[in-house]
């Protein structure tokens, strides 16, 4: 009896536990509720060492642009003129003129440079690649074959630019080509098009929309800014105005500014609104019975072109890496695709979501799956482990290395995969 009751108490624990987590991380750091605007995290953890013999010749990976400006003009437009209106009626507070001061920098340093890379993004990338280059020498010795190729957007460009300008200062012998053409864009960002049935689903929006109106309280704040309640329910359109703030505070971690409007939010205001797009997120990418399971299939492409390339490099017996670089919203499918720790499993409880599904762990800025390759002198085996955002992760098939896995066993893993899609009516 006592056991069983020790049993359940433990379990109870660990529940509670889990369900805590995010709302504790966000208060602890808040950047992490930025999704993903939130700036890319250094890592520090350490890599487990090889098996004996082993040493890494090959890299393949997928990387998401670096920090950036906020894309939709309105995204600064709107609070601006809304701010802006009611400070010449009279009817700001201090704060609220306080805060549409910031608005109105943000904007100004946004002119002209809506979704633009920022200084802070070209850093994330230059560090990304140096730190590549230490912890796998072995793959860029001498004149070691890197390709690299990016979305034809200009921040991703200029992500991959950054890249190989710090591996070249590195090892200037590198045989280096880059590429941004309409010609990759089927595998580096997916149109989506086959899938847009079930991404427009009613009843899938319908639960967004719910989710997002349960979990959206802007009545606080409004208080703080503006001096009269008649005028807000007027002449404001209060969700709006608070989520667009909340943005505009997530994204200037992306800036070297010393302005901030994080404080205008409550810990757990953040968390809510965290809470409202990691479910965005999820349904639109991840797996859910919603959808079937589908979803995650938009970058069966992209893990295609990782296999073909993997198998074409390995046949041709040389060292070196492709590189590819796009956005988030093809990174977060494909983690979930490939099935890494727990993001491939199916949850369909958005209220109990972020207990097991937290989008600050995927994909933030800068964030990037790497396949770090492995040989041995005199072996045919080929050992693979996965990195995301630097730190390494399990893969979905049965290994005794762990972190580290037989080439072989993986890509017949995913290859079955893509039989799947193949066969799908979503393979078009």
């Amino acid at each position: 009896m006592k056991k069983t009751l020790f049993f359940v108490l433990s379990l109870m624990m660990t529940f509670t536990i889990q369900a805590q987590k995010a709302f504790e991380d966000i208060k602890a750091d808040r950047p992490l509720s930025a999704n993903n605007y939130h700036a890319y995290p250094t890592p520090t953890t350490k890599l487990t060492d090889a098996p004996a013999g082993y040493e890494p010749f090959y890299i393949s990976s997928y990387n998401r642009h670096g920090s950036r400006y906020l894309i939709d003009p309105n995204d600064y437009l709107f609070p601006k003129k809304t701010l802006s209106l009611a400070d010449s009626l009279g009817m700001l507070t201090e704060k609220g003129k306080e805060v549409k001061d910031v608005v109105l920098k943000m904007s100004m340093m946004a002119e002209n440079r809506l979704g633009e890379l920022t200084p802070l993004g070209a850093r994330q990338h230059r560090g990304i690649a140096e730190r590549m280059y230490h912890n796998f020498p072995q793959v860029f010795e001498g004149n070691a074959s890197v390709d690299a190729r990016s979305t034809i957007i200009i921040r991703c460009i200029l992500s991959m630019s950054n890249e190989i300008l710090a591996l070249r200062s590195l090892n200037p012998n590198l045989k280096v080509s880059m590429d941004g053409s309409e010609a990759d864009m089927f595998y580096l960002n997916h149109s989506g098009k086959a899938f847009a049935p079930i991404y427009k689903d009613k009843e899938i929006n319908k639960i967004r929309e719910e989710f997002t109106n349960k979990h959206t309280h802007p009545e606080r704040l409004m208080k703080e800014l503006f001096k009269d309640d008649n005028y807000v329910k007027n002449n404001v359109n209060s969700k709006r105005l608070f989520q667009l703030l909340f943005d505009i505070a997530c994204n200037m971690q992306s800036h070297d500014t010393d302005m901030e409007l994080y404080s205008l939010f409550t810990d757990q205001e953040c968390y809510d609104l965290w809470r409202c797009h990691n479910v965005s997120w999820f349904l639109s990418d991840g797996n859910s019975a919603l959808t079937d399971g589908w979803m995650p299939y938009r970058e069966a492409e992209l893990l295609r072109d990782v296999l073909d390339k993997a198998d074409k490099f390995m046949a041709a017996d040389k060292h070196g890496a492709d590189l590819r670089f796009g956005h988030e919203s093809c990174l977060l499918p494909f983690v979930c695709l490939l099935e890494l720790n727990d993001y491939g499993k199916e949850y369909n409880d958005m209220d109990a979501l972020d207990q097991y599904w937290r989008s600050y762990e995927i994909f933030p800025m800068a964030c990037n799956v790497q396949f770090i390759f492995y040989r041995k002198t005199g072996s045919d085996d080929v050992l693979v482990k996965c990195l995301l955002n630097e730190h390494e992760v399990r893969l979905p098939v049965s290994t005794n290395q762990a972190p580290y896995y037989h080439w072989t066993d993986v890509e017949k893993y995913y290859r079955a995969k893509l039989v799947k899609y193949d066969h799908s009516p979503y393979c078009k």
